[in-house]
């Protein structure tokens, strides 16, 4: 019995604890990572009344979930995210979203300058990308003055994200 429980603490201790690839169905395989909250690139805003301005966290997904169509559609930038895990894609935003209007969320994703290199985002396409969330933001009925709370929070990350 104790080389049993020693046998599975060994294996527990061993296993990549970091690895945020294998413990969510559906997703692809990525090489291991920290996973920590700073990797969400902002702080959590700590107003409640923006968390409750965007529905609480029913209200985030389906403004993820409407803004990842949207990209999809638009012509401006769909070519960026066609070859993305789109399971993973959804599930990563909607925690760093969740996690910077304080709605009691981790953030599980790769820092922005890891998770966006190898997508060639210009200005204008980082532009077309927060057109659509600001579309999507109003499509939940998120009044201006919240959306623009979230957007001061994502603002900062052009530098991360735009890479050419």
């Amino acid at each position: 019995m104790l080389m049993s429980v020693l046998s599975l603490s060994v294996v527990l201790l061993s296993s990549p604890q970091n690895n945020a690839s294998t413990s969510h169905p559906g997703e692809l395989s990525v090489p291991p990572y920290e996973i920590t909250n700073k990797n969400a690139g902002a702080s959590p805003i700590t107003d409640p009344a923006v968390l409750a301005a965007f529905h609480g966290i029913d209200g985030i997904n389906r403004i993820v979930d409407d803004f990842v169509d949207r990209v999809a559609k638009d012509p401006r930038i769909e070519g960026i995210f066609r070859a993305r895990d789109d399971v993973r894609f959804r599930r990563t935003l909607k925690e760093q979203f969740c996690y910077i209007l304080n709605g009691g969320c981790d953030y599980t994703g790769m820092d922005m300058v890891s998770s966006h290199k190898d997508h060639g985002v210009t200005t204008t396409e980082f532009n077309a990308l927060v057109e659509n969330l600001q579309d999507a933001m109003d499509a939940e009925g998120v009044p201006f003055r919240m959306q623009n709370k979230l957007l001061a929070k994502l603002a900062p990350m052009h530098d991360e994200i735009v890479t050419r």
